[in-house]
């Protein structure tokens, strides 16, 4: 039976709790398929003369300043020597697939959070005869799965170990790239202590300068605040502070229990053009048919969504009698509904698909009318 260990914590039922992050994933990819590319400031993203923003950058481009989001004229005034690339979301999805798999291989109960990162509860397979040495045993663990993903990959992957989500998220970001950081559960107050603000999990740009022109510059100073931080950060204050004393009570979910799956696509330009459309939609259909698989699941429910130039956005959604699985049958309900609400009645900034009801049978125990007449 494992031990448990108890505290006065929020988490009593404490776990070993692993998140893994790939370094750079999508200018790794691209410096590991074009080895002319290696040490070289990569960024991948939209054209510098073109509306749109950097997806990801190399190591090397980052000591210019260069960081995801940042408009990719920005990153060009900052780094002038950068090679920009187009994204390839085919390749770097199903590398995601690979590396994804390698890692299941570890763990079963696994939350992947986006194509390059995912949290494991490794609480079952690291025992100990206390916590902390239940933690140090998945050091072990982490090791072999670096060595891994090096090894069949030719990637490198950052790992944080702790007590919780939280705390495993800032440890696999604290010494990037390559990383493997572990926080004792003794000495999670004192190691976040020194930290920004910033790297808690929900503080964004507008919250950390409300801290900031509050006098909360660090983790450490919110632990010794003494008022309340509701007038500063309304509903997330009392939240905000079981963060900084390192408590977080979320569970790792295992994506079996996923509710709904999406897919969008933000053009660099507004367009209308059919074959871009149809192109970015087949493409998301695809993505959607496959995570559909991957948890066995059939999707009664097939939405699109789409967005102006303006902002405006506008969704619509149909319920089918029978589930569906396949990108074919996906890609056409979306392009159906596209053309029957005229939704497409001038350029789109943004179009997507999601898929929801989702059940591990194909047919609904509910007789639905039938929402469309098929084509062949």
């Amino acid at each position: 039976m494992r031990k448990r260990t108890h505290s006065n914590d929020l988490n009593t039922d404490k776990r070993v709790i692993m998140h893994v992050d790939m370094d750079a994933f999508f200018a790794s990819v691209e410096q590991r398929d074009r080895p002319e590319l290696k040490g070289k400031p990569v960024i991948v993203g939209s054209p510098p003369d073109r509306r749109g923003v950097v997806c990801a950058a190399s190591y090397e481009a980052r000591k210019f300043g260069v960081r995801s989001a940042m408009p990719s004229r920005t990153a060009k005034t900052l780094c002038p020597h950068g090679i920009f690339l187009s994204p390839c979301i085919h390749k770097y999805r199903k590398e995601s697939h690979e590396i994804m798999s390698l890692i299941r291989c570890f763990c079963e109960k696994i939350e992947q959070m986006s194509v390059d990162e995912a949290y494991l509860d490794l609480s079952g397979r690291c025992l100990g005869n206390d916590f902390e040495a239940s933690l140090m045993s998945a050091l072990p663990i982490a090791r072999e799965i670096k060595a891994v993903i090096r090894r069949e990959r030719q990637l490198m992957i950052s790992i944080g170990i702790a007590s919780n989500k939280m705390l495993a998220k800032i440890a696999s970001d604290y010494d990037k790239p390559n990383g493997l950081v572990l926080i004792p559960e003794r000495d999670k107050k004192l190691f976040l202590a020194c930290l920004p603000v910033r790297s808690i999990h929900g503080v964004g740009k507008t919250s950390n300068e409300i801290l900031n022109k509050a006098g909360l510059h660090t983790i450490g100073d919110i632990q010794e605040h003494k008022g309340e931080l509701v007038s500063l950060m309304g509903n997330f204050g009392p939240l905000l502070k079981q963060y900084a004393l390192g408590m977080d009570d979320r569970r790792v979910e295992s994506n079996d229990s996923v509710k709904s799956i999406s897919s969008e696509t933000t053009f660099m330009r507004d367009t209308d053009n059919r074959n871009i459309l149809k192109s970015a939609l087949k493409e998301q259909a695809e993505e959607i048919a496959e995570k559909l698989a991957r948890h066995d699941v059939f999707a009664h429910t097939i939405q699109v969504k789409v967005r102006y130039g303006d902002f405006t956005t506008l969704s619509r959604q149909t319920t089918l009698p029978e589930g569906i699985q396949d990108t074919s049958a996906i890609y056409r309900n979306a392009c159906q509904m596209l053309a029957r609400e005229r939704l497409v009645n001038q350029p789109l900034r943004l179009v997507g698909i999601s898929a929801s009801k989702l059940w591990n049978i194909k047919y609904s125990q509910l007789k639905l009318p039938l929402a469309f007449e098929p084509e062949d």
